[in-house]
């Protein structure tokens, strides 16, 4: 076995500072003394593999960085990661079409940990069928096409509102997840001007021009429960309802 780039006292440090917690607060919360998670951390003790499940939950580590953890502990990676396309997902896969195909006339789509997308259903189609290539070639990063100058950002009514709010959740994903890809595209987004408060409305709405009507959006995000895969715990259904009757009406005359 390969030797860890990061010992693992490092790793459980980091996280454990990541979620805001001291020592004495994973101590008490997973039920083990301070001493043996300052000794954990120093490197002095290397946990079992229960240990580092028992730790992982208290922290709510993703799946990916489990498995990091306990090959920089020795262990081997307890959670299983394959393409969605394999055939030990072909039951996701047909769920995942069922929850898309089931919610036309309305836009959904699936989109993994990158927000690239990974499957739409036909009515999403329409709304991004002017962008420019750049933007709608595989993969198609969702929130890239959304927030671009050039991309869906000029058509968005409320533009800065739902900046707001899927910059706020890029956040949320960065603080569970510490993934460096996210933080570029933070980055690439200037994820440092996205400060700004999330508007007054109880629930997000997205505003979007399209043609000669301005179509009004409630979202909401569906993942797989208790997922054992990488790829399953990743991956997030985000279903577009009508916020009014008339853009019901142009939904499904589109």
């Amino acid at each position: 076995m390969q030797s860890p780039t990061r010992p693992i006292g490092t790793l459980l440090r980091q996280w454990r500072e990541r979620r805001h917690l001291s020592q004495l607060a994973l101590a008490a919360t997973a039920n083990i003394s301070t001493k043996h998670v300052s000794f954990l951390e120093s490197g002095r003790a290397t946990p079992s593999r229960d240990m580092v499940l028992k730790l992982a939950d208290v922290l709510a580590i993703p799946l990916r960085a489990r498995n990091a953890l306990l090959l920089a502990a020795g262990h081997a990676p307890m959670y299983s990661q394959h393409s969605l396309e394999a055939p030990e997902l072909a039951s996701a896969r047909h769920a995942i079409e069922l929850l898309l195909t089931g919610h036309e006339p309305y836009p959904a789509i699936a989109i993994d940990r990158h927000w690239n997308l990974v499957a739409a259903n036909r009515a999403f189609a329409p709304l991004v069928a002017d962008l420019p290539a750049r933007l709608r070639e595989p993969p198609m990063n969702v929130l890239r096409a959304s927030l671009a100058p050039d991309g869906l950002w000029p058509r968005i009514v409320n533009a800065a509102e739902w900046r707001a709010h899927v910059m706020h959740r890029l956040q949320q994903q960065i603080d569970a997840s510490a993934d460096p890809v996210l933080v570029e595209l933070r980055a690439e987004l200037g994820g440092d001007q996205a400060a700004a408060g999330h508007g007054s409305e109880l629930v997000a709405t997205l505003r979007l021009r399209v043609g000669d009507s301005v179509l009004s959006f409630l979202s909401t995000t569906t993942i797989f429960g208790s997922p054992v895969d990488v790829t399953l715990s990743e991956l997030a259904i985000e279903s577009f309802f009508p916020a009014d009757q008339a853009t019901a009406e142009a939904l499904r005359r589109m």
